[in-house]
């Protein structure tokens, strides 16, 4: 099953509904009363109530009349984790060690936008890069969260394009915020899939490509730190909520890596592919 957040083209309505074969079931106008976002009900864990309550209903709009907006509406914490696949710490030719522990740093929401939407290239770089990565969103709160019981936290899984703009990530020394949040730089989406067992991300094929191009092609099973790894390192510093979402690294291929670099320019197509999960397409373009 997949959940979207959406709105119709006319302008009329901004909901959230199920995905049922080429349209939408719209269930805010059913259900919105007591869930008036997907975050809602992500924080009252009843996706897979939805679920099984929805599947029967009839469609109320075909896909070509929605546009898909990011998923969740306000999310909590936006975490997102650096040098996490095989070889990306070696692409930084700095002959430095790979780490015991991941680089963690933040986004803000108006860094990202939905799928089909404009991925946007600021007037102050060119150098608009990607990132594909499997996105995990929490669904239970936590602190101190054992590895064994780090899944049961997992709510949903999507996918991002966490973009960034190179030149702006070495600014200073130790900072990479302002090249991570450009406006609408990084997408998420399309929809939520309800995580129901570890299957679904434990060893999954993940690739980017660029105008059709191969440019990350990788397996979620040689992520150097796990899906719990990850979820319990984190809970660690910082409780965990219902909402807080977490890109979980991205797979050597950027476009920084090529010699010379390739920077993304306005008209490339990226989409970023995962089992089970689907794909995640932008179209680049200038900002205003």
């Amino acid at each position: 099953m997949r959940f979207v957040s959406f709105s119709t083209l006319d302008g009329r309505v901004k909901g959230y509904g199920l995905i049922k074969g080429q349209g939408v079931i719209d269930l805010s106008k059913r259900v919105g009363d007591r869930w008036p976002t997907l975050d809602a009900i992500i924080a009252d864990n009843a996706l897979q109530t939805l679920t099984a309550d929805a599947e029967n209903l009839p469609v109320d709009y075909a896909l070509s009349d929605i546009q898909f907006e990011v998923p969740l509406t306000h999310p909590g914490k936006i975490l997102c984790v650096g040098v996490n696949y095989p070889n990306r710490n070696a692409e930084y030719k700095d002959n430095q060690v790979a780490a015991d522990y991941p680089s963690l740093f933040v986004r803000f929401p108006e860094s990202l936008t939905g799928h089909l939407q404009p991925l946007l290239r600021p007037a102050e770089s060119e150098q608009l890069d990607y990132e594909g990565e499997i996105v995990i969103v929490i669904g239970k709160a936590g602190r101190r969260i054992a590895q064994n019981d780090a899944m049961d936290h997992i709510a949903a899984i999507t996918l991002g394009n966490e973009g960034t703009v190179r030149d702006w990530v070495r600014h200073s020394k130790f900072n990479v915020t302002q090249g991570k949040n450009f406006y609408h730089s990084g997408a998420i989406g399309p929809w939520l899939v309800p995580f129901t067992h570890a299957a679904q991300l434990n060893d999954i094929h993940l690739a980017t490509y660029v105008n059709g191009e191969l440019r990350q092609n990788d397996r979620t099973s040689n992520m150097t730190f796990s899906f719990a790894w990850i979820i319990a390192y984190v809970s660690t510093f910082i409780p965990l909520n219902p909402g807080d979402i977490i890109f979980t690294g991205t797979p050597t291929g950027a476009g920084a890596r090529f010699e010379p670099p390739i920077w993304l320019k306005p008209g490339d197509v990226i989409e970023v592919q995962a089992e089970g999960i689907g794909t995640l397409r932008n179209v680049v373009r200038d900002e205003g």
